[in-house]
C-alpha cells in the first residue's frame, strides 16, 4: 500500500504522530514475533531456523493519535553460517544497515538475561543520534526476576540506552505498554498510511513467505540454509456473479528453490507427503489471512550457487 500525499491531510494531522522504528538484534531474539504483536497480525514469518527473515518487512500500527511504523530486518549476521552464502549474507547485512540510517528510533532486542557476542555486534551498529531502547524479550523465561536488576544495570553501562523495557513479545499487556513509552519518541506530523493498513508488503509477497516458513517448519535442521520461494504466478479471480458474499479464488503457482538434487529429495519426501505438507499448511494459512478460497500448486528446482550469485539475488527478489 503506498504512502498517502501530504497535499489532502487535514486539520486532525496537525495533532497526529509518525515514524519509523526499527526492530534490531542477533537471529532468534524475537523480532518477527515482536512485530506480529504490535501490528495484531501476522506481516513477518517466523521458524527456530536462523535467518527467517531476510526481507526488510514494514508492519503498520495506528491508534487515535500515533501511526508506529516498525520495520522488522534479518538477524544481522555475524558469522558463516553456510557454504556458498557470502552473496545473501551482505545482502542480509546491508538491509539491517540501510534501515538504521532511515528510522527516528531502533528497538535493540535481546533476550532478558543473557547479552553474547553476536549481541555486541549488532549494538556497535547502533546510531549515536538516535533514540535506542534496549527492549529485554522472553521474560516469562527469566526464572527469577529479582536476578535480572544486575543484568540490567550491567547493559545500561555498556550503552547509553534512551529507555529499557523487559517484556515478553507474546502478552498483550507488554506491548501495549511498549507502544506508550515509545510514543513520546515519534515525531509529530500527518499519518502515511491508510488507518487500517497493516504493512507495505504486497499480498504475493506474503504468499512467498508463507510457503517459506512452512517450509522451514516442516523440514527443521534437515533442509540447510540455502532455499528461498518464488511466485511464478498470483492471480485472483473475480467472485461469482449472483452469488451473496461470494470471494473469488486466488490461484497461486510457486517454485521452492533448493542448492542441491538432495536437497530436492528432502523437500518433497516420501512419495510427495512432505511437499502436500507444505503446500496445505500454506494454503489453510493463506486463506485465513486473506478470507477467501485459495489454489495452490507448489514444484521444487535446484539452482545450485544462486545465495553467491548477486545477480540471481536480484531475480529472486532481495534488493
Amino acid at each position: 500500500m503506498a504512502r498517502k500525499g501530504g497535499a489532502g491531510a487535514d486539520a486532525q494531522a496537525a495533532n497526529q504522530r509518525c515514524g519509523m522504528i526499527a526492530i534490531i538484534g542477533r537471529p532468534n531474539v524475537g523480532k518477527s514475533t515482536l512485530l506480529n504483536a504490535v501490528v495484531g497480525q501476522k506481516v513477518s514469518i517466523t521458524s527456530r531456523k536462523a535467518q527467517t527473515t531476510r526481507h526488510r518487512i514494514t508492519g503498520i500500527c495506528t491508534d487515535d493519535t500515533t501511526q508506529f511504523v516498525f520495520v522488522d530486518t534479518p538477524g544481522f549476521q555475524t558469522r558463516h553460517v553456510a557454504r556458498g552464502t557470502a552473496a545473501l549474507n551482505r545482502n542480509l547485512n546491508k538491509t539491517v544497515q540501510a534501515t538504521l540510517s532511515d528510522v527516528d528510533v531502533v528497538l535493540f532486542l535481546v533476550e532478558s538475561g543473557r547479552f553474547g557476542p553476536d549481541d555486541e555486534k549488532v549494538l556497535a551498529l547502533c546510531p549515536k543520534d538516535k533514540p535506542v531502547f534496549l527492549v529485554a524479550n522472553k521474560l516469562d523465561l527469566v526464572g527469577r526476576r529479582e536476578e535480572l536488576l544486575p543484568w540490567l544495570q550491567s547493559m545500561q553501562q555498556r550503552h547509553p540506552f534512551t529507555e529499557i523495557v523487559p517484556l515478553s513479545a507474546q502478552k498483550e499487556a507488554d506491548t501495549k505498554r511498549l507502544l506508550d513509552i515509545i510514543r513520546p519518541y515519534v515525531p509529530q506530523q500527518p499519518w502515511w498510511y491508510d488507518q487500517d493498513a497493516l504493512t507495505d508488503r504486497t499480498d504475493r509477497f506474503l504468499a512467498s513467505e508463507i510457503i517459506r516458513e512452512k517450509l522451514f517448519r516442516l523440514t527443521g535442521d534437515e533442509l540447510p540454509y540455502t532455499s528461498t520461494v518464488v511466485i511464478d504466478s498470483y492471480q485472483e479471480e473475480a467472485p461469482t456473479p449472483g452469488r451473496k458474499g461470494a470471494t473469488g479464488l486466488i490461484r497461486i503457482a510457486a517454485t521452492i528453490i533448493v542448492e542441491r538434487d538432495a536437497h530436492k529429495g528432502m523437500v518433497i519426501g516420501d512419495k510427495g507427503e512432505r511437499l502436500k505438507r507444505i503446500g496445505s499448511e500454506a494454503r489453510t494459512e493463506l486463506e485465513r489471512l486473506q478470507g477467501r478460497k485459495v489454489f495452490l500448486e507448489l514444484w521444487v528446482k535446484v539452482r545450485s550457487g544462486w545465495a553467491d550469485d548477486d545477480a540471481r539475488l536480484r531475480t529472486y527478489g532481495y534488493e
